[in-house]
């Protein structure tokens, strides 16, 4: 009898940068060089050791991400994607993405030695078509070395090739992001990812916000909703709040992450979950190292949660894609009654926050805009019918009369 697999992404974290962006507030070290070949050991050995675990899997998605991934140097990626090939069963089609910052992915050799390793998919962090922009966020790169890298990327062969880019930066205006997308998509990737600037407490930009001409939810709000009108126009399909693909590119890794499937993480600060378990990994490089070597405990954080009780996660992940949630998937899935939270979606219908397509809810790119509060709507409703719930099993239905 055939074995069937279940599905898996691997999520590999390289916590390596060129330098500190302002706004970045991800596990990474600027600096950090000399770590670099006993942080490849380390994670080649983790994910050998690790591997038992996934026996029952197939890897079909794997992730690099950082950090600045492609700074790690071809050398040390192509081991440890070889490991990950040797030690996993690996899909034949595996969708395989380096994390790479224009500045280090500029050489169409190296990047044809990546293609020929098995990577398949890059996604390049431009964030603005503004050299001046890019200065002002501290990225170590212009916009010019965004285009040799994409040249760089379709002569060694990747054909799968995604674009960060972030709006609502210092000093910003609406011309000057339409001036952005348009030079981005002018590159034709088959991806494009648009994030609205996020302040973060504890980075070098929540320390200068107040000194820095921040675009306001407002002026954010006409660039997003310009974003989604035009990328449709240039033939890209939103499929989450700030993801555009052309058809058939919607990254499957990161889809993972929205549809509750399963993912190991792998690196200081990496997140999984993995056979009902969600579980992450100490922040901290030589703890990490030093852990793995030992044998070591690197858990950061770990809890179980059973399949029925993932109720929260589905809706919380699925009104962030386009995709949206359904009702009877829903009821089916968690033995919950879907009315209460299609209450809630039905009056955010008549503002034009919400539409509905036979059994399936989504958000409009009006409600992407206030998502958060519409999501935290929803999670209230579902509480308080989880309450009732538990209140009547308990026999404590306290109506007049009783």
């Amino acid at each position: 009898m055939k074995k069937i697999y279940k599905p898996l992404g691997l999520y590999i974290h390289i916590p390596f940068c060129k330098s500190k962006c302002v706004y970045c507030d991800f596990y990474s070290l600027p600096g950090a060089e000399k770590m670099m070949n006993r942080y490849t050991a380390a994670l080649c050995r983790h994910l050998r050791e690790a591997a038992p675990l996934a026996d029952a899997h197939l890897v079909d998605t794997v992730y690099f991400g950082g950090g600045t991934p492609s700074y790690l140097g071809a050398g040390r990626l192509r081991r440890l994607l070889k490991a990950v090939l040797k030690d996993y069963h690996v899909a034949g089609d595996a969708e395989i993405t380096l994390e790479a910052n224009p500045d280090s992915a500029g050489d169409w050799r190296t990047l044809r030695s990546l293609r020929r390793a098995g990577y398949n998919r890059i996604s390049l962090g431009v964030q603005s078509a503004s050299d001046g922009e890019l200065h002002t966020l501290g990225r170590p790169h212009t916009f010019g070395q965004a285009v040799d890298a994409v040249g760089a990327a379709r002569t060694a062969g990747f054909k799968n090739l995604s674009l960060d880019l972030i709006y609502g930066l210092p000093g910003q205006t609406l011309a000057q992001w339409q001036r952005t997308v348009e030079h981005a998509a002018a590159l034709e990737p088959e991806h494009l990812s648009c994030y609205g600037l996020t302040v973060e407490e504890g980075t070098p930009l929540w320390d200068r916000q107040n000194e820095m001409d921040i675009p306001d939810d407002s002026q954010q709000a006409d660039m997003y909703l310009w974003t989604v009108e035009r990328l449709a126009q240039l033939g890209y399909e939103q499929y989450e709040i700030s993801n555009f693909a052309r058809p058939g590119f919607a990254s499957r890794h990161n889809m993972k992450y929205w549809t509750l499937g399963e993912y190991a993480g792998f690196g200081p600060g990496a997140h999984s979950d993995l056979g009902d378990v969600r579980y992450a990994f100490v922040r901290d490089l030589s703890a990490y190292c030093q852990g793995v070597k030992a044998g070591g405990d690197i858990l950061s954080e770990s809890e179980r949660i059973p399949p029925r009780e993932r109720d929260l996660e589905y809706l919380m992940l699925g009104l962030r894609t386009v995709r949206g949630i359904e009702r009877r998937e829903f009821e089916n899935r968690f033995c919950l009654s879907f009315t209460p939270v299609q209450e809630v979606l039905e009056r955010l219908c008549h503002s034009g926050h919400t539409m509905q397509s036979g059994d399936r809810w989504r958000l409009t790119p009006e409600g992407f805009l206030v998502s958060n509060q519409i999501i935290g709507q929803v999670l209230d409703a579902l509480a308080q019918e989880k309450f009732r719930r538990r209140q009547a099993a308990a026999g404590g239905d306290f109506r007049v009369g009783r």
